[in-house]
């Protein structure tokens, strides 16, 4: 069972993950635009094939950096296809971490961690080690299915974030979603 709950989306699932549907649903300007703002370095932690790091580059600007951050090198190799030749190759920068492991240091102003928290298998590490990437009230929006996350998981998953020193300030709607803004209040 616990092989079943961390299962990470496979590679040849990506086209799934990054259609004219989903963006009609889960449209990256309208969800991230309230808190990327130019020149932020933002993570998009289990980017996948990239839908929100394309969205974020164009929200943090010229100035800015997006790190899309993925434990499978095929789905970072879609991403560097998508932006190849374009002026996003230089505000994404590639960043394969591993298993247990996200492998950053410090500097990242927000963390857009969407439906892969309840994939890692030792959530209060993940949210340690995320209080260290962080800048002083950076922040982390949580987005988890609901379908495979249910209330007391959810629940779960934010007493481990306040126990490392986060503070929920926000749940935003996103579509057939479960959600959660936390700030970082420890340094």
């Amino acid at each position: 069972m616990s092989n079943k709950k961390n299962r990470v989306c496979p590679v040849t699932m990506a086209g799934s993950l990054d259609n004219r549907i989903r963006r009609w649903f889960q449209n990256p300007q309208k969800i991230l635009g309230p808190y990327i703002k130019e020149g932020m370095t933002v993570l998009d932690l289990g980017c996948g094939p990239g839908f929100f790091s394309i969205g974020m580059a164009q929200m943090a600007g010229k100035s800015g950096l997006v790190i899309a951050s993925d434990l499978q090198e095929g789905m970072l190799q879609k991403v560097r296809d998508k932006i190849k030749g374009t002026e996003l190759e230089e505000r994404i920068t590639l960043h394969k971490c591993e298993e247990n492991k996200i492998g950053l240091s410090g500097g990242v102003d927000f963390v857009l961690a969407f439906y892969m928290v309840h994939e890692v298998p030792d959530q209060k590490e993940f949210f340690n080690e995320l209080l260290s990437i962080l800048k002083p009230k950076g922040q982390v929006f949580i987005v988890e299915p609901p379908l495979h996350v249910s209330k007391a998981a959810f629940e779960e998953m934010i007493r481990k974030s306040r126990e490392a020193g986060f503070t929920p300030v926000e749940s935003p709607k996103v579509f057939l979603s479960k959600t959660v803004i936390l700030e970082k209040v420890r340094h």
